[in-house]
């Protein structure tokens, strides 16, 4: 079963006019055309169509592409997935719990009938998946990033591309324990560092560690995005680059909201509040834009070794919980902030002391804002990352 509706239809590329709209719309849909149709098939501009504005415009399209993209060869599926046995599975249970929990990432006004068969068709992936590579492990999360593939692909082919999904970019989060996810979000601080100093800092004063992330890194946004079409327009970007891109775009998400974490309490509890509760009003083609110029100006080569020596106040929810029940308002930071400028001043240095980081600060973060990923630079050396770290995918599997 396969729901009807093209959820990316709507592409931002309309909002730019109607006539112009439609016609770069058709332009873009023959380029994808061309790329898909040469032989071989053109899987660098293909992942420059995915990053670029509006991606991949409609869910037959991706039909067409996301196997590209995974490398994942269509031709020889077989035309009935097996059957898996539920009963004995370990993850059976806790899958069942998930999905039912699910309802509101399928379409509303969905018949109960569709749904429900969706529903269980999901659970097959999932259990399928896991059979057939016993290394991997199930997290809650993984169903809100299977269910994304079900949808625009249906059950035969969302089987082959999560399967292959899940032992390369989700791999990290498959392990028996959360220790390659933790790594994974320790990148997202050195990140914010970088562009914005003063976020970061008010952040580590706060102690809200990276967890308020990890729900956006570990589904690929899924579970905490309404619309499904910004959920499949992030799919088509991620799919497109490197692994550890979700990571950059919540990066960049934090940072977009630079003015609301500093007007916060200063406190664990308030900061966790406020960026766990996502926006669904986010501009997301500049979002991308900004996550593609940032993973090209500080790739994660460059962020390991601060990445490794990460120290996350809240790493377990449990510490989290205990934090929030001894909230306190940021009085120290304001304090803190008030000493560090009375010393500045009684030394001499003068205004400009004060001054000067602050206008530092901004012509950092406009250098790196300025560049666009969009069809520029930036985006061929995403796109050249992506394609370097493609052949453990074995980029030879399609004719």
């Amino acid at each position: 079963m396969k729901r009807s509706r093209s959820a990316g239809a709507s592409s931002p590329l309309n909002g730019i006019g109607r006539h112009d709209g439609e016609s770069r719309r058709k332009r873009k849909e023959a380029d994808i055309s061309h790329a898909l149709n040469v032989t071989p098939v053109d899987v660098a501009a293909l992942r420059r169509m995915a990053i670029s504005e509006g991606g991949l415009l409609s869910d037959n399209i991706r039909c067409q592409v996301w196997p590209r993209l995974l490398n994942v060869p269509t031709q020889n599926l077989p035309e009935k997935p097996e059957v898996v046995e539920r009963e004995n599975n370990k993850d059976y249970n806790q899958v069942l719990l998930d999905v039912q929990r699910s309802l509101r990432r399928f379409p509303p006004g969905m018949p109960d009938e569709q749904r429900e068969g969706l529903q269980e068709e999901l659970i097959d992936i999932i259990l399928r998946v896991l059979k057939r590579n016993p290394q991997l492990h199930y997290y809650q999360g993984y169903h809100d990033i299977v269910v994304t593939f079900l949808l625009v692909l249906g059950e035969r082919l969302a089987t082959a591309l999560v399967e292959k999904l899940s032992t390369h970019h989700l791999r990290d989060f498959m392990d028996p324990t959360m220790d390659n996810t933790k790594h994974i979000l320790n990148y997202l601080m050195p990140i914010i560092e970088r562009v914005n100093p003063e976020v970061h800092d008010y952040m580590q004063e706060a102690e809200v560690g990276t967890i308020f992330a990890l729900s956006w890194l570990i589904t690929w946004f899924g579970h905490v995005l309404s619309d499904f079409r910004h959920v499949v327009r992030l799919y088509d970007f991620f799919l497109a680059c490197h692994p550890l891109m979700p990571i950059y775009f919540a990066a960049v998400i934090v940072l977009h909201r630079e003015e609301e974490v500093l007007d916060c309490e200063c406190d664990m509890a308030s900061v966790h509040h406020l960026l766990s509760q996502i926006p669904q009003d986010l501009p997301y083609e500049t979002l991308i834009s900004r996550a593609g110029d940032l993973f090209v100006q500080f790739p994660p080569s460059e962020l390991a070794r601060e990445a490794a020596s990460q120290q996350t106040a809240a790493s377990t929810f449990k510490d989290f919980a205990l934090a929030s029940e001894q909230q306190r308002p940021d009085s120290v930071l304001r304090r803190r902030r008030r000493e560090k400028q009375a010393a500045l001043e009684s030394s001499g240095a003068g205004p400009m002391a004060v001054v000067q980081p602050s206008a530092t600060r901004r012509y950092i973060r406009l250098a790196v804002m300025g560049l666009t990923v969009a069809l520029g630079a930036a985006a061929i050396a995403v796109v050249n990352t992506a394609l370097e770290w493609a052949p453990k995918l074995d980029l030879h599997l399609f004719p």
